[in-house]
């Protein structure tokens, strides 16, 4: 019996779960046909009708991780100070599939580095996290909720320690557990929102 389209979507649903499920495990650094082929129980030879080469394999794994980060669940924050909090929070690897996906884009930076193409779209993707921040900033702002000052700069900043909060978090799980996590962002804007007008 000739396979239908809903095989093959069905077929590449299962391939892209096995891509994320390499990548949740072994980072980019892992990710290879041999790994796919095995966890779907497959010949690498079916998996190179999806992906001729490692570079289709690591592009297919770049946009799974877009769209899941995307769609990943944020609670909903409110205005002011408490959807930057919010936003911030959503960042962080506080649960278990957070974790899984802040552990994966960790991973990609090394692929980044190494290829401009890949290293634009992520420049481009944390600009675009910065520009949203940005202008919760700037309501915070106007409510009253932080100090006056640029708003990119201080979106630039609280992004700047998130990320580093993300590492540390992943590198060192047991000193940095989510109410660790949690609590370190909360010192870090009542530093913010107590803070003298800076500039614009």
């Amino acid at each position: 019996m000739p396979r239908t389209k809903g095989d093959h979507e069905a077929r590449r649903r299962d391939v892209s779960e096995a891509v994320w499920r390499v990548l949740a495990a072994h980072g980019f650094g892992g990710l290879t046909l041999r790994a796919v082929a095995a966890e779907l129980d497959a010949t690498t030879g079916l998996l190179t009708h999806y992906f001729p080469a490692k570079r289709d394999l690591l592009a297919h794994a770049l946009d799974l991780l877009e769209q899941r980060t995307s769609a990943r669940p944020r609670p909903a924050g409110g205005d002011g100070l408490s959807a930057v909090r919010t936003a911030l929070l959503g960042i962080l690897p506080l649960t278990a599939e957070a974790t899984a996906s802040n552990r994966i884009w960790v991973s990609s930076w090394d692929t980044a580095l190494a290829d401009p193409a890949v290293s634009a779209n992520h420049a481009r993707m944390y600009a675009q996290s910065r520009d949203r921040l940005r202008d919760l900033v700037a309501t915070a702002q106007r409510l009253g909720e932080l100090p006056a000052g640029d708003p990119a700069r201080i979106a630039e900043g609280a992004q700047s320690f998130v990320l580093g909060l993300v590492v540390q978090a992943l590198l060192n799980p047991t000193a940095f557990p989510p109410d660790r996590q949690a609590g370190l962002l909360d010192d870090y804007l009542a530093a913010l929102a107590s803070a003298p007008p800076s500039p614009r």
